[in-house]
């Protein structure tokens, strides 16, 4: 007030106003305008009073909370915002929705944590050089249907999910092939696999085979020996926070899929894969990022790879005297060859793959193909048999017909 008096009195020029105000000289002429020397509503807002013209009206913000308190109850705060524009076609911003929310005490599901540091490893510039591998046990279906098990493959250069599969059974083997057939079909096979130390992976106990000690390295398991043949390279995580990306991306599952699961009403397993596979989707348009490169490292396979023999359980059998060999408790009559010579007490590969068939091949030749339960992929019978199984004579298969398990 005492600058623009001096203003209009002329002691001070209208850049040095404009200065001391920190406001441009325009705006100095017009305070000059409104000046009114025994009055001081010029120094008033002319908006003093009136409501704003942004104002949200009652029946929005009645409307959101009633959204917040049931059709979206637990959605965090970014996850109703998205609901509340893109389903109820609600034109607000994320800030409006969480100052209503707080207003009315209600807070979000997701706590934040003190932030520790870390040094990040910097993102592979390419799509490919790297996929993070990861499995979550959760409670996915709130009690609705049975507890299941998320398994994914994430790539490191851009966030994106490039593969993912929900299971009754823990995280095993059988998922984990599950979903690099996935992931081989849409994109490729990438370069390297970021994992943890699971046995599934390698072999974690102590005990080597003199076949081993001669070889100077233990065999690898089932997925670890599938990992070779396809050229991935594996490298083993210390620590959880070693994979944060993948390990991040499930808590964001355990929520928003969580809350999109709610939402579905969903309670079987086939009703939680299709939602899932939605969710994937719509979580590699908000989250996935652009890579350093543009090039992709994803390859593609050779024409006469056999993937399906690669990405099964492979087992070592000798044949007997009488061509049978032995598999989970049950014997294998193996066919003649076509010179009718003998293959006895030699090495037969039995192939178990996850269409549930069975093939037995000799070198690349494929001797028979049978059919066996997939639950026996995941769940093999004992190799130790009780005192009443080693009096029961067991099945013999032969051919003719439909030869099945």
């Amino acid at each position: 007030m005492r600058v623009i008096e001096k203003a209009v009195d002329g002691r001070l020029s209208g850049s040095e106003a404009a200065r001391l105000l920190r406001c441009s000289e325009r705006q100095v002429q017009r305070l000059k305008h409104r000046y009114q020397p025994d009055s001081l509503e010029w120094l008033l807002h002319g908006n003093r009073g009136r409501p704003v013209a942004w104002r949200l009206i009652p029946e929005v913000r009645n409307q959101v909370l009633e959204l917040a308190q049931g059709k979206y109850l637990g959605f965090n705060d970014s996850h109703l915002h998205q609901k509340l524009v893109e389903c109820e076609h609600l034109t607000l911003s994320r800030e409006t929705v969480r100052r209503i929310l707080r207003g009315n005490n209600l807070a979000s599901p997701q706590k934040r944590r003190p932030r520790k540091y870390r040094a990040r490893r910097l993102r592979r510039p390419r799509r490919g050089m790297m996929a993070q591998a990861d499995a979550s046990c959760h409670d996915w279906l709130e009690g609705r249907g049975p507890r299941l098990t998320l398994l994914g493959f994430q790539d490191d250069a851009t966030s994106e999910i490039l593969a993912a599969h929900f299971q009754l059974e823990a995280e095993n083997a059988a998922g984990y092939f599950c979903c690099l057939q996935m992931m081989i079909a849409t994109h490729g096979v990438p370069l390297s696999l970021y994992r943890d130390r699971h046995s599934i992976f390698q072999r974690n106990d102590p005990h080597w085979t003199r076949e081993e000690e001669l070889l100077g390295k233990q065999f690898p398991t089932h997925l670890g020996r599938a990992l070779e043949e396809l050229g991935i390279q594996q490298i083993a995580a210390n620590s959880p926070q070693a994979k944060g990306r993948i390990e991040r991306t499930w808590r964001t599952f355990q929520d928003r899929l969580i809350s999109e699961l709610r939402l579905a009403k969903a309670c079987t397993l086939a009703e939680a894969q299709a939602v899932l596979a939605r969710f994937c989707v719509e979580f590699n348009r908000l989250f996935a990022v652009p890579a350093a490169q543009s090039a992709s490292d994803f390859r593609r396979l050779p024409r006469r790879f056999d993937l399906a023999r690669c990405l099964s359980f492979r087992y070592q059998r000798t044949v007997a005297n009488d061509h049978t060999i032995s598999f989970a408790g049950d014997s294998i009559q193996l066919p003649e060859t076509a010179s009718q010579r003998s293959y006895s007490k030699t090495m037969v590969e039995l192939s178990h793959q996850l269409d549930g068939t069975l093939r037995i091949y000799r070198d690349d030749h494929l001797l028979l193909c049978l059919q066996r339960p997939l639950e026996e992929l995941i769940e093999p019978k004992p190799a130790v048999r009780t005192a009443a199984q080693k009096h029961k004579m067991p099945r013999i298969y032969k051919l003719g017909g439909r030869s099945a398990l």
